[in-house]
């Protein structure tokens, strides 16, 4: 049954939701949705600007070294590790990512160089649920179409494999990645305080989630702001993504 119900706890009106035979609210019914079969595939994403190869400690820690050690030491500051010492160092958390069973990591090709490397993470199939994380970029390709277009492959990737949310959370601090979430399209959901620690700081972390049902508006738009007709010639944005 659906009715219009107004929780006397929450001060909104749900609108219409269904009932049991008690006559309290239930949630909606999952349809013909099934929960994905494991882990998605962690093979090759290619875009028109990036591709996402599985982030390999013996063949990427060295170059991907290389390139942070150029960039601004700033991209440290809200990252659980960082700055590293030498590859070897940077190794160990590749290697610490290949090894978590519910963690599929991705290193971020621009032009043939590695530029970076990112997540799938906390990956529940029984759930449908997984979360976009460790996101760590080298300056040359913060804020460029390489880096956006990295998470519309992850996020097309899941959506595609039947996944029904994907989060993203950050220190409630972080400016920048807060920002970031809203521009691709995740809605912020509040903050858990004390909810984590590192380098000797607390974190209260922000959440942010995209779902399925929101995702075919989202993807148009991010076709939309690839297309390279959305770029002048000398490459700004015609569009922003957020329209």
């Amino acid at each position: 049954m659906l009715h219009e119900v107004t929780l006397s706890m929450v001060p909104c009106t749900f609108g219409l939701v269904r009932e049991n035979e008690f006559g309290q609210p239930i949630g909606d019914d999952l349809g013909d949705w099934t929960p994905p079969n494991g882990l998605p595939p962690h093979t090759n994403h290619v875009g028109r600007y990036v591709t996402l190869e599985p982030l390999q400690r013996t063949q990427h820690a060295i170059p991907l070294f290389h390139v942070f050690k150029q960039s601004d030491p700033q991209m440290w500051t809200y990252l659980p590790k960082g700055p590293f010492a030498d590859g070897a160092e940077l190794g160990q958390l590749i290697g610490a990512l290949e090894q978590l069973p519910t963690t599929l990591p991705y290193v971020v090709i621009v032009d043939g160089d590695p530029l970076g490397f990112l997540t799938q993470m906390r990956i529940r199939p029984d759930e449908g649920v997984m979360e976009i994380g460790w996101v760590t970029y080298s300056t040359q390709m913060q804020q460029t179409r390489a880096s956006t277009e990295a998470q519309y492959l992850l996020l097309r990737h899941a959506f595609a494999e039947g996944y029904r949310r994907v989060e993203w959370k950050c220190d409630s601090l972080n400016a920048a990645s807060r920002a970031a979430a809203e521009r691709l399209g995740f809605e912020f959901e509040g903050i858990f305080k004390k909810a984590s620690h590192y380098k000797g700081q607390n974190r209260d972390t922000a959440w942010f989630a995209m779902t399925n049902d929101m995702w075919p508006e989202i993807e148009a738009g991010f076709e939309h702001w690839l297309d390279p007709a959305n770029f002048d010639d000398s490459g700004v944005q015609r569009e922003r993504l957020g329209h």
